[in-house]
């Protein structure tokens, strides 16, 4: 055990380091069969005009999902936005971001029409 003295406290150098190790193992022993389709998503570049066109057509700026159920003028129910479900929902997003960003970069578009 290695203690670290100073005028005030002992600080117990041993104790902090152990909980950072056991968080560790627990992370790592966690099978996510999702993760090779993550990196292949975010590793993914956008290098051709046609394709940030339809990257940004096909993936939706909001989630067309939530809705609200009105009968006679009242909320009946409400339906949350399930794109927050999805597993990949932060690589898609990120792929539209980065296709619309060659857009305005490379080849100087507006995209307002994608908002």
């Amino acid at each position: 055990m290695t203690v670290l003295k100073t005028k005030e406290q002992h600080i117990v150098l041993s104790a902090v380091i152990q909980p950072i190790g056991n968080q560790q193992k627990n992370t790592q022993s966690k099978i996510d069969p999702l993760q090779p389709l993550r990196q292949w998503i975010d590793a993914l570049e956008i290098q051709n005009r046609k394709l940030a066109h339809f990257i940004a057509k096909l993936i939706p700026a909001q989630c067309p999902f939530e809705r609200d159920i009105v009968v006679f003028g009242r909320i009946i129910a409400h339906i949350p936005p399930m794109c927050k479900l999805n597993p990949l929902y932060d690589q898609f997003v990120g792929l539209r971001f980065r296709a619309l960003c060659y857009l305005v970069d490379k080849c100087g578009e507006d995209i307002q029409s994608y908002c």
